[in-house]
Parts: C-alpha cells; sequence; structure tokens
C-alpha cells in the first residue's frame, strides 16, 4: 500500500487547540493544564488518508515519539537514512522512535496511544512485550513553525530499555548510536522536535 493511502487518527486543531487557547510551540508535560486538557481530546479522533492530511493544517496526525534510556542513562539517537518513508527528514538525527497512528478497536484511548507506540518500537528497533508500566507518557511535541510541524503533533513516551535488546529492523532506513545526556549536540543536526526536547529537558541538567 501505498504510504500515503494509509488511514491513520488524526484530531482536529481548534479541538485539540481549545480553539487555540491552548495552542504551543515547543515541548510540555503532561501536568501542564494545557497537555491535560489536550489529552481529554484525543479520545474523539477521526480516521483520514494519510495524504489527505499532509497538507491540511486544520488537522492534526497523532505521532508516538518513544524517547529510549538505556542501563548507562544514556539515550538512543538515531539518523534518518534515505530508506526512510519521510524524505524531508532523511540527513537529520532524532531522539523520537514512532510514526503515524492507526485506529484499533476499542474506546480507551490509552490503550491506541500505547499499542500504536508498542507497534512502532516493534518494527523500527525490535522491541516487543513492553509492559504498560515501561510506557511513560512524558507530553506532548508541537511545531508550527515547518511545514512538517504544523500537521503534526507528538505524543512523548519515554521508555527504559537494555542495550542489548534494541536492534534496527530496517538497516536502510535508520542508524542507531547510544549518547551521553550531556553529549546529546554532538550528534550532528537534528530534526526541529529533537532538538526542542533536548532544549527542554537536556540542556539544563538532568
Amino acid at each position: 500500500m501505498n504510504k500515503f493511502d494509509e488511514q491513520i487518527i488524526v484530531v482536529d486543531r481548534e479541538s485539540l487547540f481549545s480553539h487555540e487557547k491552548n495552542a504551543f510551540n515547543g515541548f510540555i508535560t503532561i501536568e501542564d493544564q494545557r497537555a491535560l486538557e489536550m489529552f481529554e481530546t484525543l479520545s474523539k479522533y477521526e480516521v483520514k488518508r494519510r495524504g489527505d492530511m499532509e497538507e491540511d493544517p486544520a488537522f492534526k496526525q497523532l505521532i508516538s515519539y518513544c524517547i529510549l534510556e538505556n542501563e548507562h542513562d544514556e539515550l538512543l539517537v538515531y539518523e534518518r537514512l534515505s530508506g526512510g518513508g519521510e524524505g524531508r527528514l532523511h540527513g537529520l538525527s532524532s531522539l523520537g522512535i514512532g510514526g503515524h497512528m492507526n485506529h484499533l478497536d476499542g474506546d480507551d484511548i490509552e490503550m491506541i496511544l500505547m499499542e500504536n507506540a508498542r507497534r512502532e518500537l516493534a518494527e523500527e528497533v525490535g522491541l516487543s512485550a513492553i509492559p504498560d508500566n515501561d510506557l511513560e507518557l512524558m507530553g506532548f511535541i508541537n511545531d508550527d513553525d515547518n511545514e512538517v510541524g504544523r500537521v503534526h503533533i507528538g505524543l512523548v513516551f519515554k521508555i527504559k530499555v537494555e542495550a542489548a535488546q534494541v536492534n534496527v529492523v530496517e538497516t536502510d532506513t535508520l542508524a542507531i548510536q547510544w549518547r551521553n545526556k550531556s553529549d546529546l549536540l554532538a550528534a550532528g543536526s537534528y530534526e526541529t522536535w529533537s532538538r526542542l526536547i533536548i532544549d527542554a529537558l537536556y540542556t539544563a541538567g538532568f
């Protein structure tokens, strides 16, 4: 199937941001009142064709974005290679493993979010059977200042893993390395969401 024909879950911007009252750029934690109110809107998601949504800022595509931390307190950094699906992000480094979310049976939005995150972790880095307690929803990431960010919103999860558990499944799409938190900026050019997360969480102490 062409990636643009994928049926993905989206939330209309007006509902998500409460008619812009909760609009933000950057990273906000799940404890932020705006984030709590936004989370309540996610259960009202709609299912749309991805190709129709890529240039429609009236909707935000929900993206899982999982930060992996190993037993040495290092974070996984990966580079998107030319075999990856999003050409606008090729050659850039990232902290987040994830992707678009799909509809699942049931009305438990938290389960739907976590199952989509689990699927991406299995597909990208071979992680499977991740307990609910190991997937911590940290907050939201948003950036309306570029064409990719305007139509996406990230749900940022953090997961503790053992480094040996992580392996690149599709070696033509990702190249991975583990980095100390204090050394993240040495990894090269990051895509926007990762830069925002590094600025919010990892440059003023950890």
